[in-house]
């Protein structure tokens, strides 16, 4: 196995650098290399970075260096503007930190029980992973405490900003100690970004990491003339003549979004919606469905799709094409990730020519007008896998492993047959083969999991 190695002026403990390569790291990324040296000696940064840069871990190795494992009080507080991209941060955390033991890492985020977190703080935590206004509440009711606080992040300020948070932002940092060291990363730097380091932040290192050639979308855009009435079947042509295995499509509207998912499904075309009236568990559910490949098409608001890290997007297809441009350029950059290629579609009416003018002047293309066949009534888009969902999570103990492990030695599953695994408080689940799935949940109900019956169902 190839070493991890890093560069001289870093001290790292050996445990750390043998578990980074045992997860297959080989080297820093540019952001990782720039900010940990001023991190460990304790300096504030003001980072701007990319999506995929490496920045979490960036973070999440400087604030684990100055964790004290025998002191159970909160050490490390991480503020995110998404539950999703909160959850993720916090997976990542829990990773780095198993060169040390016993450290807890606790996500605190809005849409989810108050009851149960107040009673994980009461059992002690080390690093908090949270949304401001979820946050802003534990600390109002004296439920968090941060007086033993050293490292504040602030991860994806610009989108926390974008979202109305600044208030809420403003009132949890005043409550943590003046001395603590203050990470603060955001994609791009505005003037309220410069306003906040400037009123949180003593004299930060300032590092900017310009954009990479291997890291830059490569997306191809397409336009396709629709009136609003027939959309609907727009949409499902150019599903048949693209071919895709996993799309997202954006509506602009709560409401939309679910009617539109709801006809494809009709139309066999296996289609979930993600908007701001789910409850959080359906949230999860969908998320999970979608990003483990058990359902092909996701229609989403902007401010649902905020959060979600699904790599491998064939296409992208604005139902309805947005006034910003900036959100179109957020819209279109969840597909041709890392170096790949991807495809958006705008469906555009002939009053949205201003739109199509929008998008030709910000990316430097003449619009590519397609003309579809019609949707043909036997199309159908169904995924291979399908997700079992199981009534036990992290709070019973329950781990990937423990999954894997009954699915393959205890129901001879090829590991192949298995896919993403997601653990969550109360419940997690797992994509298997669709061939496979009710077969796994008839002889489940029959076998025991780390001793005990735990409820597995197909995921609808």
């Amino acid at each position: 196995m190839t070493q991890f190695s890093h560069s001289s002026n870093l001290s790292l403990p050996s445990p750390l650098t043998a578990l980074l390569s045992d997860m297959g790291f080989t080297a820093f990324t540019p952001i990782q290399e720039q900010s940990l040296p001023p991190m460990i000696d304790g300096k504030d940064i003001l980072a701007q970075a990319q999506t995929g840069s490496g920045k979490t871990l960036a973070f999440a190795i400087g604030l684990l260096l100055k964790i004290n494992p025998r002191f159970f009080g909160v050490q490390a507080l991480v503020m995110c503007p998404t539950r999703e991209l909160a959850d993720q941060v916090s997976k990542e955390i829990r990773k780095i930190a198993r060169y040390l033991d016993n450290i807890k890492v606790l996500s605190l985020c809005g849409g989810m029980p108050f009851g149960p977190q107040i009673g994980s703080l009461e059992h002690g935590a080390h690093i908090v992973v949270g949304t401001p206004g979820r946050l802003l509440e534990h600390l109002r009711k004296g439920t968090l405490k941060l007086n033993a606080l050293n490292t504040l992040v602030l991860d994806e300020a610009d989108r926390m900003l974008d979202m109305g948070f600044v208030d809420s932002i403003r009132e949890v940092v005043e409550l943590t100690p003046t001395n603590r060291q203050t990470l603060l990363f955001s994609a791009t730097y505005g003037d309220t970004i410069t306003e906040l380091s400037h009123e949180f932040q003593k004299n930060p290192v300032s590092i900017k990491i310009e954009e990479q050639e291997s890291l830059k979308p490569n997306i191809e855009q397409f336009f396709v003339r629709s009136e609003n009435a027939d959309k609907c079947e727009t949409l499902l042509a150019t599903l048949q003549h693209f071919t895709p295995r996993q799309v997202i499509v954006f509506c602009n509207t709560k409401a939309e979004s679910q009617a539109v998912a709801d006809w494809l499904d009709d139309h066999k075309v296996a289609s979930q919606a993600i908007h701001g009236d789910l409850e959080q568990k359906q949230r999860d559910q969908v998320l999970v469905k979608f990003s483990n490949q058990s359902s092909c098409v996701l229609v989403a608001t902007d401010v649902a799709a905020r959060g979600i890290d699904v790599k491998e997007i064939d296409l992208i297809v604005n139902y309805d094409t947005t006034r910003d441009i900036d959100v179109h350029t957020h819209r279109i950059g969840r597909t041709g990730r890392a170096g790949a290629s991807g495809i958006a579609v705008n469906l555009v009416t002939n009053k949205e020519d201003y739109k199509v003018k929008d998008i030709e002047e910000r990316f430097g293309i003449t619009a590519n007008f397609l003309n579809l066949d019609a949707a043909d009534p036997s199309y159908r888009l169904v995924p291979e896998k399908a997700t079992i969902a199981f009534d036990a999570g992290r709070k019973n103990k329950l781990r990937p492993g423990d999954i894997l492990g009954a699915l393959t030695a205890g129901l001879g599953l090829d590991k192949s047959q298995v896919g993403k695994i997601d653990i969550f408080d109360f419940h997690a689940y797992v994509s298997v083969d669709g061939r496979e799935a009710k077969r796994v949940v008839k002889e489940l109900g029959n076998k025991k999991i780390k001793g005990r019956n735990i409820r597995a169902r197909i995921l609808r």
